[in-house]
């Protein structure tokens, strides 16, 4: 297995993200940003994926780097994507989606479909392989794995 090219993973979060470990304990645990990239960096790296982690508070800026992952600027295998509270709106985060020609992991810390009315639609649901919710960071892992066998790795 040493001889196969690692597959690239990108770890893609929206909006708030950055301030995980000082959001609602009830909803997000208390895992930061940074110790949640790690985590799944660690996971992802033994299941033959290579993990690049972005994170942006600017709809505009997430919308550009799905812009260069669809056109190839960027090497990529697999999206794993919590958008944030984009997830309910974004029509701009769900056609810049539309165009990445790689299978889609969708996941949020918080059991969104238990929460808000608001927060129980998703705009991107239709074009994911994978979604998973309410799980923290294990959450997170599950969707690598359910990736990794999608793309084979």
């Amino acid at each position: 297995m040493a001889d196969r090219q690692m597959k690239v993973l990108w770890l893609l979060h929206g909006v708030n993200l950055d301030m995980l470990g000082k959001r609602p304990v009830e909803h997000y645990g208390t895992v930061t940003l940074s110790e949640l990239c790690a985590g799944v960096t660690a996971h992802a790296a033994s299941r033959g994926l290579e993990v690049r982690c972005f994170q942006t508070n600017h709809e505009g800026r997430l919308v550009e780097q799905l812009h260069d992952l669809a056109r190839g600027d960027e090497r990529v295998d697999a999206i794993l994507i919590n958008p944030g509270a984009w997830t309910h709106y974004s029509w701009a985060l769900h056609d810049a989606l539309e165009l990445v020609a790689c299978p889609v992991a969708e996941v949020h810390l918080s059991a969104v479909a238990e929460r808000e009315e608001w927060r129980r639609r998703s705009v991107i649901a239709d074009l994911v392989a994978v979604r998973v919710s309410g799980k923290g960071l294990d959450g997170y892992l599950e969707a690598v794995d359910r990736l990794a066998e999608i793309v084979g790795s």
